[in-house]
């Protein structure tokens, strides 16, 4: 079942496997008799609706409808990120496959109602097992993540096109500014997925979520 979530600025988003994608776009031409296309951009013969169709992380330049319904069959190998306080899944997939994968959970200790000076000193623990959290994942991901990264990588063949990051934002923020990984910064894809306590499962479910196509739809 297809869900959809209101966008900011109006319209609403949908999110199409690139299995689906020719039968959604069937489907919309039919139901507005017909559409105009310009690049990326589907416009309604009978009401003007819009829709305007973004490629899945790790594919250059798009400029027309048919050269992303050729290029989403042969999905390119991206990086997956998964960061929460508690925990890190990271690994490299190819299509909706992990091929390489490290998962790991750590401590960091809850919220005290406590007060005055025992407050302050858990929430000092609290920050420095925070940052430690982040110290091992930023580890991890160099583990992980690096061997694959342009330029790194023995084989070009084996470098990976994007890096998907799902999460917490703040602890993301954090592990990739570790210097280490900067030859995939630039890589880092704006979308930040959803994501539950990261575990392998998660991590599968995120590279799947990943390589859809993400629609906007006005109104």
């Amino acid at each position: 079942m297809m869900k959809a979530r209101p966008a900011a600025g109006g319209g609403r988003w949908v999110e199409i496997s690139p299995e689906r994608i020719r039968g959604w776009l069937d489907g919309f031409y039919g139901r507005h008799d017909g559409a105009t296309e310009d690049g990326l951009v589907l416009t309604g013969a009978n009401n003007g609706d819009t829709a305007t169709l973004h490629p899945p992380p790790g594919f250059a330049a798009v400029p027309d409808v048919d050269t992303l319904l050729a290029d989403v069959v042969r999905p390119p190998r991206i990086a997956v990120l998964l960061v929460r306080k508690g925990a890190v899944a990271t690994g490299i997939a190819d299509g909706t496959n992990v091929t390489v994968s490290k998962v790991e959970r750590f401590y960091v200790q809850g919220r005290t109602a406590a007060g005055g000076s025992s407050q302050q000193r858990y929430a000092r623990r609290r920050a420095n097992q925070a940052q430690a959290a982040a110290d091992r994942a930023a580890d991890i991901a160099v583990r992980v993540l690096l061997p694959y990264a342009p330029g790194v990588a023995a084989d070009p063949h084996d470098e990976v096109r994007a890096l998907v990051c799902g999460g917490d934002r703040s602890m993301l923020d954090i592990v990739l500014a570790d210097r280490r990984l900067a030859p995939l910064a630039p890589l880092r894809h704006p979308r930040l997925l959803e994501s539950a306590e990261p575990r392998l499962a998660v991590l599968q479910d995120a590279a799947v979520t990943a390589r859809k196509i993400c629609i906007h739809l006005v109104p």
